[in-house]
């Protein structure tokens, strides 16, 4: 986070590390508290928000911006300070939500250098950084007269941090500032801009938010900030990241040219500092690692299992199909002249005995009328 208003002397050695670091990148960084000693203290900024070990304040209400919407007929500014591009804020700006009431005093961005996955923001989500982060900047105007007093006060600034990510469609309010990047090139450089809704440059939801104690994000680095992250990113295209991140530069027009990239400050400790959230967190169970082998082991077993019990049906459907076919080949031998008639040999006409025949009649014709005598049977001629 950067400043307007800072001491001369504090600009000069501000002036001094960007020119010999180009951007706020992680070499410079690690000799910063040897000139600033606020930036080796235990509540620097930005942080790792690791949402899970966040704590729910139902007191957290949503934020109010208060005239960011009424930017007027007088134009803004826009300034290349050599680290970041800066725009001053009329004082009539303020916001309202929190303890006390706080005045706007600026905005700037940080990004990265354009390389896939780099991240540029400051604070991270969980380990994952975005593209880009845009900070808005306020003083408690209702305890100190001016920013100069209130950056050194441990209640005296508050901002808002908003991360940007990319999208395939352009975000109408960012040219407001990215179109007259080319006219502040070099550092020092300024140009009037047409005023506009600061407010369209926030995300939608305002109640939803990250909320902890920390500190400026370069040099002199005062612990005096209440920071804002909403949790709710917005989007730029890819072609406005990287006329962010391409058209700066950190050195002035008459030096060497030096690529304003990977302004950010790296993720710091988060010591003994809770992170608050205006929203209760979502119930998600953190597994040991002696749960997640168990789990594992559990998984495999039962994949095991389940292939055991698939292959036994396997076999009793084929234990059964076999048994069928062999039945249905029994029946076939058993009927096979139903199933080949037209090889059954055809019935032998038996033969007749003339003498066994004769007595037979005879026989019949003996018990067929009692009591009548019967005629004699003429011999055969």
């Amino acid at each position: 986070m950067d400043l307007v208003g800072l001491s001369l002397p504090l600009l000069l050695v501000f002036w001094q590390w960007t020119t010999t670091t180009g951007a706020a990148g992680s070499v410079g960084q690690s000799k910063w508290a040897e000139y600033f000693p606020d930036c080796g203290g235990k509540a620097q900024s930005p942080v790792d928000v690791a949402t899970v070990q966040t704590q729910y304040d139902p007191s957290l209400g949503p934020l109010t911006p208060l005239g960011y919407s009424q930017h007027g007929n007088k134009p803004f500014s826009l300034y290349n300070n050599g680290h970041t591009v800066v725009v001053p804020l009329p004082g009539w700006m303020g916001l309202g939500g929190l303890p006390w009431q706080f005045t706007a005093v600026q905005m700037h961005l940080h990004w990265g250098n354009g390389a896939p996955e780099a991240g540029g923001s400051e604070h991270t989500i969980n380990g994952q950084s975005s593209a880009a982060e845009l900070h808005v900047v306020h003083y408690n105007s209702e305890l100190y007269p001016n920013m100069s007093v209130a950056m050194t006060q441990q209640d005296g600034l508050a901002v808002l941090g908003v991360l940007i990510e990319t999208g395939e469609e352009a975000n109408q309010a960012f040219w407001n500032i990215l179109n007259y990047l080319g006219r502040i090139r070099h550092a020092g450089q300024s140009v009037s801009i047409p005023a506009f809704d600061v407010q369209s440059l926030l995300p939608s939801d305002l109640g939803r938010y990250y909320r902890y104690n920390g500190s400026l994000t370069t040099p002199p680095c005062f612990q005096s900030v209440l920071w804002t992250l909403f949790t709710e990113t917005v989007k730029i295209s890819h072609t406005q990241l990287m006329k962010l991140e391409t058209v700066l530069y950190a050195s002035k027009e008459d030096a060497d040219r030096v690529v304003m990239q990977d302004n950010y400050r790296t993720p710091q400790p988060l010591n003994d500092r809770t992170i608050l959230s205006s929203f209760p967190l979502e119930s998600v169970k953190v597994y040991t690692a002696g749960e997640i082998t168990a789990i594992v082991i559990g998984a495999l077993c039962g994949c095991v299992g389940l292939a055991v019990i698939v292959r036994f049906i396997v076999k009793t459907i084929r234990f059964f199909k076999h048994l069928h076919n062999e039945r249905v080949l029994v029946n076939s031998s058993t009927s096979s002249w139903d199933v080949l008639p037209s090889v059954r040999p055809a019935p032998v006409p038996r033969t007749k005995e003339p003498g066994k025949e004769l007595k037979q009649d005879v026989a019949l014709n003996t018990t067929s009328e009692p009591g009548k005598k019967e005629d004699p049977v003429p011999s055969s001629v």
